[in-house]
């Protein structure tokens, strides 16, 4: 049976994604890092990782390694008092919507200073934010869009849920049978509250759930979705947005959900990062942790 050393260093670069990242996490060097791994793999008679330019991909025995041996080896570090993660240090660039960072991302980053990480957030749209990843001006993005640079790498992150979400008054308004049977028509005479005069989220929900534009008069323009939601629940008009950030206002009925299709729209939210860039540990352990809040998250 391998030891606890092998399986803890086995661990820490699957999670990692690279040898030299393992190794600042275990305060090891990455020659010894690379030797426990070898034993490892001599022990169990496979290789665990292919190595790469950027890094180690895990074998798919290693994934169904990592599967088995994860929890053990973790509750055996809680048990022996080492639970806490060393001190990383160093900086962390990250960009994000406003929303995103102020609703989801904030709680992660703040636990990330705990290890000795300086946090620098930048919140923009995903197109600004992308060129600056790409100029190395930030480390990592939560983007809204799938980056198509050459220089950049992205996976697949958490998937938001879009609502449209209207004042009580006003969803009274709405007539529940002519909505199933013309929905254009229904909410026609409603005014929108969007985020830009574009309706860029608007626009693709009427497309998506009623084959059109929206031809609903426009009453409020503002960039920032909490502060649309804030005009809907003041009665300004209606408007489509994350379930993340109605759901309070769903749940104490300040708005209510106009309409119910049978599969909400979706749009999927990406981690990015510079195919490039130097072996960092805190940035390791931020994706890390941002992938483990957004399977508690499940759907935003």
């Amino acid at each position: 049976m391998p030891s606890l050393d092998l399986l803890l260093t086995f661990v820490e670069v699957y999670r990692a994604g690279s040898l030299s990242a393992a190794s600042q996490r275990l305060g090891f060097t990455q020659p010894a890092v690379s030797g426990q791994l070898a034993r490892l793999e001599e022990q169990i008679g496979e290789p665990l990782f292919v190595r790469t330019s950027r890094g180690v991909t895990p074998t798919p025995g290693a994934t169904a390694l990592a599967s088995r041996v994860s929890g053990h080896v973790d509750g055996l570090r809680k048990a022996l008092g080492s639970s806490e993660e060393p001190l990383l240090g160093g900086t962390v660039r990250i960009g994000a919507a406003a929303e995103f960072m102020t609703l989801c991302a904030t709680p992660v980053l703040a636990d990330l200073t705990r290890h000795g990480v300086q946090v620098h957030a930048v919140l923009g749209l995903a197109d600004d934010l992308l060129a600056a990843l790409a100029a190395d001006r930030l480390d990592l993005v939560v983007s809204s869009i799938r980056p198509t640079h050459d220089a950049l790498h992205a996976e697949a992150f958490v998937d938001e849920q879009f609502l449209l979400v209207a004042p009580p008054d006003m969803a009274r308004t709405v007539d529940p049978e002519r909505l199933r049977n013309e929905p254009v028509a229904a909410l026609a005479h409603l005014p929108l509250v969007a985020y830009a005069e574009e309706l860029p989220i608007i626009r693709r929900y009427w497309r998506s759930e009623f084959g059109r534009r929206p031809p609903n008069p426009l009453a409020f323009v503002v960039s920032d979705l909490r502060a649309v939601l804030e005009a809907v629940t003041r009665g300004a008009g209606v408007s489509v947005l994350p379930r993340y950030i109605a759901l309070p206002a769903l749940q104490s009925g300040k708005v209510l959900q106009l309409h119910e299709p049978e599969a909400a729209p979706l749009n999927t939210l990406y981690l990015a990062v510079r195919r490039s860039a130097p072996a960092n540990s805190a940035v390791t352990v931020l994706r890390e942790a941002l992938r483990q809040a957004a399977r508690r998250w499940d759907m935003l």
